[in-house]
């Protein structure tokens, strides 16, 4: 038989322990994905669209899990036949319909409100083919509310992608993008 004192500490404790616990569900109406790609003559900035993301994660052990997956033929960069070829001959959409970033684990401390700054770490998936990548990150929590933003460079290129210069048109072999998720935590 427990003694009074032992089960009100577990009942203190217990909310604590849950909240270590916690599963980020993102709104896709409000999150999104730009990408900027340099070349010779312009800057192309472009939007994707985000179709779903679900990352729990575990503040006492540092693991994540879930997955964040974006739509592949949405990108849109304001030049219809630019993005006709990038869906077509770039990013293969007919074969691969979306892109996904799986995060396994991340360092740094996820405060439980207000901004933290973390790296995650996991699968980015594209053209079928994963890729391990570490992501900085900046983790903004109020209430259930919570929104994560990052800046990372991809290497499309080196990743078996094709490159879409043409004539004296010439893009770089890489490609920055900024990533907003906007959602809410559930315990």
């Amino acid at each position: 038989m427990r003694s009074f004192p032992t089960l009100a500490l577990a009942a203190v404790l217990a909310p604590a322990a849950l909240a270590q616990h916690q599963t980020f569900v993102v709104n896709p109406d409000t999150s999104h994905v730009k990408m900027t790609l340099q070349s010779t003559h312009e800057i192309v900035n472009g939007t994707f669209n985000i179709q779903s993301g679900t990352v729990e994660f575990d503040r006492a052990t540092a693991r994540m899990s879930g997955s964040v997956v974006v739509l592949a033929g949405s990108g849109q960069t304001g030049n219809g036949s630019r993005d006709k070829k990038m869906n077509k001959d770039v990013l293969k959409v007919e074969q691969y319909a979306t892109v996904s970033f799986e995060p396994k684990t991340y360092t740094g401390v996820i405060a439980p409100s207000g901004d933290s700054t973390i790296q995650a770490t996991g699968i980015f998936t594209l053209l079928g083919t994963p890729h391990q990548v570490a992501i900085p990150m900046l983790v903004h929590i109020e209430g259930s509310a919570a929104t994560a933003k990052a800046q990372f460079v991809v290497p499309y290129v080196q990743w078996g992608l094709k490159n879409p210069s043409f004539l004296i048109w010439k893009a770089e072999d890489q490609v920055a993008i900024d990533l907003f998720l906007s959602g809410q935590l559930s315990k």
